[in-house]
């Protein structure tokens, strides 16, 4: 019995020892995107959510960042660093990979989000939830946010109409947009935001389809002159998808109590600081430009009606395409236009 009874004490320690080991654990998540770390998704998203769960660990958790592709590769392969553990955490657009994530599209076809970060990014959270998590299956899906909604910055040549885009070339940065700039008689040119730029300034492409966010960072503003975007009242012309993707084993390895803060803290709540944040660098973005003496064009009523008009065929080639993968098509981008009626009240 003393035998036993000294087992038990000695296993009780060790149980005790195992949690205090845990409970000691630190955690440093490699977090990687694409944008200079200057940019507003690190600056003022990602690096505050950092402190938040540093304060809410006790400065258990910490994060090391590498903008700009500082590990490698390109924006295309942060969706398999994150798999493969080469980083923690990656914020990128499942877009960079063509048809990798068919599903999520529907949430980028023309005429399907509202305006703006956070409206766009509470829309496309909800759909996340009800109808893409098996797309997600490999990760642990900490945000899904639209990008505000595809505007098209020019060099030489103001747009005011569907007419205006014949001829021209300009950068798109996913399958969807590329589908619809094609539509509408300009020639697509696939490049992440870094080469934009000095491809803009080369006479490489004549603009970019781009969203103010990422116009400041990237300098883009230097090069162009010429802003066309959406009607507030309106669902944006196109749009990019972007999420914060986590190693499921990084996450899955946790102790209960970090997992917590991490849960905690993503979600819905990451969804809204980034809302808000795009929603701020937009209107930083416009009024820069504006004071710079550029030109702002927001699409006239019968315009916007003639350019969707005319992007029509684009939601009839993703309908074929999911079609083909066995995908309802109809039923999601049924329950994406839901999704962002609910925002748009």
């Amino acid at each position: 019995m003393k035998t036993l009874k000294i087992r038990g004490q000695v296993l009780a320690a060790l149980a005790l020892l195992t949690t205090q080991s845990a409970m000691a654990q630190e955690v440093t998540f490699k977090i990687a995107h694409f944008l200079p770390g200057v940019a507003a998704t690190q600056k003022a998203v990602l690096q505050p959510w950092c402190d938040e769960m540093g304060q809410l660990s006790n400065g258990r958790i910490k994060c090391q960042f590498y903008p700009s592709m500082q590990l490698g590769g390109t924006p295309a392969q942060l969706a398999d660093q994150v798999k493969n553990g080469v980083a923690d955490i990656v914020w990128t657009a499942p877009g960079y990979s063509a048809g990798r994530f068919p599903r999520t599209e529907a949430l980028e076809l023309p005429g399907v989000l509202p305006l703006g970060g956070l409206s766009g990014g509470r829309a496309a959270w909800e759909f996340y939830g009800q109808h893409l998590q098996t797309e997600y299956k490999d990760y642990k899906v900490l945000a899904m946010h639209g990008d505000g909604g595809m505007n098209i910055h020019t060099a030489k040549k103001p747009l005011n109409s569907a007419a205006d885009f014949k001829g021209i070339k300009l950068r798109s940065p996913n399958r969807t947009i590329a589908r619809s700039l094609t539509a509408l008689g300009a020639t697509p040119v696939a490049m992440p935001p870094a080469q934009v730029t000095e491809a803009i300034a080369k006479g490489v492409v004549d603009g970019a389809s781009a969203v103010w966010e990422v116009l400041l960072p990237t300098k883009l503003d230097e090069v162009t002159k010429y802003h066309f975007e959406t009607p507030a009242e309106r669902p944006v012309m196109g749009a990019t998808i972007l999420v914060v993707l986590m190693n499921k084993q990084k996450y899955e390895s946790l102790p209960a109590d970090l997992k917590a803060i991490v849960d905690k803290t993503s979600g819905l709540p990451l969804v809204e600081r980034y809302g808000k944040v795009w929603d701020e660098a937009a209107v930083a973005a416009r009024n820069k430009v504006k004071a710079a003496g550029h030109v702002v064009t927001v699409v006239s009523g019968s315009n916007y009606d003639a350019i969707l008009k005319q992007l029509e065929v684009v939601e009839k080639e993703w309908l074929a395409d999911a079609k083909s993968k066995n995908i309802d098509g109809e039923a999601l981008l049924a329950a994406a236009r839901e999704a962002a009626r609910k925002q748009s009240r």
